[in-house]
């Protein structure tokens, strides 16, 4: 576990491209080993493999960027090689490659199996693997973001996979009945979330968004014995309208404090104004759960916590954004149909789970029931790491 963390932490701190992809391999290599626990037990065994191979791809197309980088500039330092000019069809063949193996590490979709596969990991495994190495994806966008930046077709194309990842991996999560299933379709939906932040341009908040995505899944992993005990939380959904605009009011407040201490304008016509929005959902849908019921002393509360955690939000991106200033890295965009197309898909799922409820009188259309099968069908672990006998469980 020690020469894991080690070989991350060389990882993230490497600038020349041997090491980045030594550390990388090495690192995959022992996450799949460590998900090999049991060689007796034939699921462990094939989550393993999965891995494996999916670790692989990615090494093949992180591999080949980093031969035809070097081919082209004749560096091998990262941060010589990205203020050296490179021709567009090579400079988007390198992007995307460089995308397709963040894609893999980090689950996101169609190379998600691997993730949702995983489940017969240990739990500290799981925690590590899910606080740590997941999130490489969001990282190495991060490390080749200038290139990435100069090709705006290619931020689009980031910023819609992220998307779908994250609506995908979110409803995916809605529909299991196991915890550390519905955790990993969580962390496919967060990985989501980051990739999107990165085709935004606003690599800083991706940034942030894995560090803080890692302590707490980190410790969602580690506390999951203890969820059947936990007593839980009834929201009394669909909330009054009453309920739902003094939670609208606390968003708004949660948007303008982060707009305030990260130093981003709330008016911008760039990406910001996204980034600006998804806090104003978050801060609402916090609120929402302190509301509950009637009382001042109550909102009150709501409008202190939304305002703390806005703060603490615009704080973190703005701290981050400081310290890797030297990588320039922050580069908004001008915000196009897609952007919108995204921000309006958001709000309509968010509006759906506050206020749709089913009326057990009346059956679910054909329809509805066909596509809720399918969608669950495709949420599940390869059958091969599935142990579907207790007996072919080896202690």
């Amino acid at each position: 576990m020690m020469v894991l963390v080690v070989s991350v932490f060389v990882m993230v701190c490497a600038d020349n491209i041997l090491l980045l992809i030594a550390s990388w391999t090495i690192s995959n290599i022992l996450l799949a080993r460590l998900m090999l626990h049991k060689h007796q037990w034939k699921a462990a065994r094939q989550s393993s493999v999965l891995a494996l191979k999916n670790f692989t791809i990615g090494f093949v197309f992180l591999g080949a960027a980093l031969i035809i980088l070097y081919c082209l500039t004749g560096e091998t330092s990262i941060q010589a090689i990205l203020i050296r000019p490179i021709a567009f069809k090579w400079g988007v063949l390198c992007s995307v490659l460089i995308l397709l193996a963040a894609m893999s590490q980090s689950a996101i979709w169609p190379f998600h199996r691997w993730l949702t596969s995983s489940l017969n990991s240990p739990t500290p495994v799981s925690a590590i693997m899910h606080a740590g190495l997941v999130n490489g994806g969001g990282f190495l966008l991060a490390r080749f973001a200038p290139m990435l930046a100069a090709e705006p077709i290619i931020l689009n194309v980031i910023f819609i996979t992220g998307i779908a990842t994250a609506l995908l991996g979110t409803l995916w999560k809605l529909m299991q009945s196991d915890v550390k299933r519905m955790l990993a379709c969580s962390t496919m939906g967060q990985m989501g979330f980051m990739i999107a932040q990165c085709g935004l341009g606003l690599f800083p908040a991706a940034v942030a968004h894995l560090c803080w995505h890692g302590l707490f899944k980190a410790y969602l992993f580690l506390a999951s014995g203890s969820a059947a005990k936990e007593k839980r939380l009834d929201l009394d959904y669909p909330p009054s309208l009453k309920d739902f605009l003094k939670a609208l009011f606390c968003g708004l407040l949660a948007a303008y404090m982060f707009s305030i201490t990260s130093g981003k304008h709330i008016m911008v016509a760039d990406t910001t104004l996204f980034l600006i929005f998804l806090s104003m959902i978050a801060g609402a849908q916090f609120a929402l759960a302190i509301i509950r019921g009637h009382g001042k002393a109550k909102l009150l509360k709501a409008i202190a916590a939304t305002l703390f955690m806005g703060a603490f939000y615009g704080l973190n991106v703005k701290i981050i954004e400081l310290i890797l200033a030297p990588l320039h890295i922050s580069v908004p965009q001008p915000l196009n149909v897609f952007h919108f197309i995204a921000a309006t898909l958001l709000l309509v799922a968010w509006m759906v789970m506050l206020f749709m409820r089913t009326n057990l009188k009346h059956p679910y259309p054909k329809w509805l029931l066909y596509g809720y099968v399918k969608m669950l069908n495709a949420s599940q672990p390869h059958p091969k790491t599935v142990t579907a006998n207790r007996n072919e469980y080896q202690f």
